[in-house]
């Protein structure tokens, strides 16, 4: 049965799941209905005829908590870890649809020893140029799958306001005395790109 997570809290994702291989994070969100009102708001925030916001899914591999290598940054543009151990599925850019938008798989079993924290995060793709923000989104959320049965582990809904960010912090998958457990973070960033948000962790 999946658990549902609250902002701040952790969860054990090996205790109750013997030999937890692969994991599949799932993201999704959608986009907030638009003020039908073209005008001076229309133009700031994307109303009417504005394009699609574009959110990017990243994982992060960290060492003691840090960055040690851009190669350890999966995203669109990097969509495998040397090690094969994570994978990004690729790249939504619309978020339509039901269910997940975008997945990064995780194979937990096989994760070399020096990485002890995978962080997920969330960007819009050129949210400045494009006057576009969190608070734009709507149905936000990150949950666990184990892949070997498809079963839900966890899932976090992100409820918050998060008008004028434009990353976010979702959660991260870390390892403690021998378990794999999630955090649900669910931080908001006013990070422009995916660069600026990694050096939160250098």
């Amino acid at each position: 049965m999946s658990v549902s997570l609250q902002k701040g809290q952790k969860v054990s994702l090996s205790k109750d799941n013997a030999g937890l291989g692969k994991v599949i994070v799932g993201l999704g969100w959608d986009e907030a209905p638009r003020t039908s009102g073209g005008g001076l708001l229309g133009a700031l925030f994307g109303g009417g005829g504005g394009q699609n916001i574009d959110c990017d899914a990243s994982a992060l591999l960290l060492q003691d908590g840090k960055l040690r290598d851009k190669g350890d940054i999966i995203y669109y543009g990097n969509l495998k870890h040397a090690s094969g151990t994570v994978q990004h599925m690729g790249d939504n850019l619309t978020g339509e649809g039901d269910g997940d938008d975008e997945q990064i798989v995780i194979d937990l079993s096989s994760i070399p020893a020096k990485y002890d924290r995978i962080v997920i995060v969330v960007n819009i793709y050129q949210g400045v140029q494009r006057k576009q923000h969190f608070g734009m989104i709507q149905n936000a959320f990150a949950r666990i799958v184990d892949q070997r049965n498809n079963q839900e582990l966890c899932r976090y809904n992100l409820t918050e306001d998060y008008s004028g960010q434009l990353a976010l912090i979702f959660g991260e998958v870390y390892r403690h005395n021998g378990e794999w457990k999630f955090n649900a973070i669910g931080q908001g960033t006013q990070d422009p790109g995916l660069g600026e948000l990694t050096r939160r962790y250098m």
